[in-house]
């Protein structure tokens, strides 16, 4: 049996975060496809986490050598450049011919310069994408032999704009197995729901944006609440709830799938930020229409009519919500719409066996394919050289 270490910077949490969502469904691929599975990680969020087999690691801490030479794998799954970083010399060293990935999770770099443009209220410059984040998770991903990418925008920028080889990229989704279409109609939904984890900051934002535009819906709706929930709620999150404009701060969701099949319209306002978001892949699902921002809604329905409307500007998002929550017609379309995005867009089985196939082939050429990725060995015998002895002064000083 084939052997898949996951070395995670946290333990998923697939029921508070997308990102935890997704490393669940990497999981279950390996499985499927006879992997034993061994998880990793220095981090300590037990209490939400997904019921998986942990093996406590130390960051800088040469236990970690004997133990991945005794678990002996054939592939590493580094969860995010973070994690590759941290140890990817450590298994190059000690597991020469296994195959290293880095699932992104989204592209960090891009994240941050989005933010920064954000925070400076001006619109994202090329030399933006050149911060420092850029270097260090252009150089995880030219280190390894695969890099996971969840956007097709990103995988767009990385081969186009940075000249990134094809040869070192897979562009992998959130996957979709079985599309079983909302039995909860129009008549019976209620109130507008918002979600995120308030560790990510662009959630945060994005509550402060609804609760400047939430009086004007409230005004013209005024039987309508629009419920709050995210992990990880914060006091100053919980500062925001009004109960008298209907501004309801939840807290964490115990089920998604639940309050989803409950409310009738998503309001996911968010104004910067990478990757895909969890929170609209689940709204599709679950058959609720949202109102979204350009950011929310790249790289998520090609060229396909959206589940409901995607709008930056405040005046017209505000009355695409209204409409969109007081018109049964257009939300019936709206939610007919994200069923045809998850079947044409996120389908499991538009991935599944591919990547696994790109796996093996890797796996079974893994020489010849390194071979070809010169800048990766130059780049790996620079970490081992810089990375390594920096990581070896820490282990010494931590024993004094």
């Amino acid at each position: 049996m084939k052997h898949l270490v996951v070395i995670g910077l946290v333990i998923p949490e697939p029921a508070s975060t997308a990102a935890g969502h997704r490393m669940m469904q990497l999981i279950q691929l390996f499985s499927e496809a006879d992997f034993k599975i061994t998880f990793l990680t220095a981090s300590n969020n037990i209490e939400f986490s997904e019921k998986i087999e942990i093996e406590k690691i130390e960051i800088n801490n040469e236990s970690f050598d004997e133990k991945i030479r005794n678990l002996n794998p054939d592939v590493i799954l580094f969860d995010r450049y973070i994690t590759e970083e941290q140890f990817g010399w450590r298994v190059s060293e000690n597991c020469p011919n296994v195959v290293k990935i880095i699932d992104t999770e989204d592209l960090h770099f891009l994240r941050e310069a989005r933010r920064k443009a954000f925070v400076e209220k001006r619109i994202v410059e090329r030399e933006d994408l050149i911060n420092d984040i850029f270097m260090r998770e252009i150089a995880a991903i030219l280190r390894c032999d695969l890099s996971l990418i969840i956007s097709e925008f990103e995988y767009d920028l990385l081969v186009n704009e940075f000249k990134i080889s094809p040869d070192l990229l897979f562009y992998i989704p959130f996957l979709t197995e079985k599309i079983e279409e909302s039995k909860t109609p129009f008549e019976e939904r209620k109130h507008f729901v918002s979600i995120g984890n308030f560790l990510h900051e662009p959630n945060w934002q994005t509550v402060l944006k609804l609760k400047q535009i939430w009086k004007l819906i409230k005004k013209r709706i005024p039987e309508a609440e629009l419920h709050i929930y995210g992990a990880y709620t914060s006091q100053k999150v919980l500062e925001l709830h009004n109960q008298k404009d209907g501004f309801l701060v939840k807290g964490r969701a115990n089920s998604v799938e639940k309050i989803f099949n409950q409310a009738k319209v998503l309001l996911a306002p968010i104004p910067f930020g990478a990757g895909l978001k969890g929170k609209l892949w689940e709204s599709m699902q679950f058959g609720l229409p949202n109102v979204t921002s350009s950011i929310g809604a790249e790289a998520m329905h090609k060229d396909l009519p959206w589940n409901g409307f995607i709008e930056d500007s405040d005046e017209v998002f505000i009355e695409k919500a209204i409409e969109l929550y007081q018109d049964e017609n257009l939300w019936n379309k709206a939610q007919e719409n994200g069923y045809q995005i998850l079947d044409s867009v996120f389908r499991k089985d538009l991935f599944a066996d591919s990547f696994m196939n790109k796996v093996s082939e890797i796996s079974e050429n893994l020489e010849n394919h390194r071979t070809e990725n010169y800048l990766g060995k130059i780049l790996q015998h620079h970490q081992l050289n810089s990375t390594k002895y920096m990581s070896r002064w820490i282990e010494e000083k931590n024993k004094k």
